[in-house]
């Protein structure tokens, strides 16, 4: 059977990395998280003082972005890749708070995104790939046989995020978590590098009052559309 390459697009705490998960297990495919590699950067830039005063130093990044060295690597207690930053794992580091609020720094940078992108195309030769992102579908593999655009309304996507990271023990309110929600999603859509848009042949999966269960159901309705019936080992 064909392995194909599935992309998945779309705005933040709409559950893409969910969804991309759970079809790569289905199908036993590889699943890349393209988001992980940009909150890499964030937390490289955070360490290295590259940013002073809420602002990215832009130009000494650049000159620093080919030795910064961004990987996956497979952890098998629990069954999920884990992101390494020039040699150590930062899985659990970047998913806080503060790299988050730096994410939208470092993401515009077409140099930066010029890197990543060149680095998921790699990774994705040869199919067999679930990549979610913000530009998959229309960037990085804009001739992905299948695309999925997610979305879901900005106050049931808040409330995912504010629960996720109550969860981690994170010290945040409501209302910090609705500032950075539309925050990244005004970056997403308005940057001049490789904005967020819905690929023409995407097909659109608000999960606003679907679970998880039922939009997977979806996803992988189209998928077997593409390539015929699929199941799990």
């Amino acid at each position: 059977m064909k392995r194909i390459t599935i992309a998945i697009d779309g705005f933040s705490s709409c559950g893409k990395s969910t969804l991309a998960k759970q079809l790569a297990h289905h199908l036993h495919y590889t699943y890349i998280d393209s988001g992980a590699m940009y909150r890499a950067i964030a937390l490289y830039v955070i360490e290295n003082g590259l940013v002073k005063d809420g602002k990215l130093d832009k130009a000494d990044l650049i000159r620093v972005l080919p030795g910064i060295h961004i990987g996956f690597k497979h952890d098998d207690a629990t069954q999920r890749s884990e992101t390494w930053l020039d040699g150590r794992n930062v899985e659990h580091r970047i998913r806080e708070m503060d790299v988050n609020h730096h994410v939208t720094l470092v993401s515009p940078i077409p140099e930066v995104r010029a890197k990543l992108v060149q680095l998921q195309q790699e990774m994705g030769q040869g199919g067999g790939v679930v990549m979610d992102g913000r530009d998959i579908g229309t960037v990085v593999f804009p001739k992905a046989e299948v695309k999925f655009f997610m979305t879901a309304s900005p106050e049931v996507r808040a409330q995912r995020r504010y629960l996720e990271l109550k969860g981690r023990g994170a010290d945040i309110t409501m209302e910090e978590v609705v500032s950075n929600t539309a925050r990244r999603d005004l970056d997403d859509t308005t940057r001049a590098a490789d904005p967020l848009v819905e690929a023409p042949d995407a097909f659109v999966i608000d999960n606003t009052h679907l679970t998880s269960s039922e939009q997977f159901d979806l996803a992988l309705g189209e998928v077997v559309r593409t390539i015929g019936v699929v199941s799990e080992a």
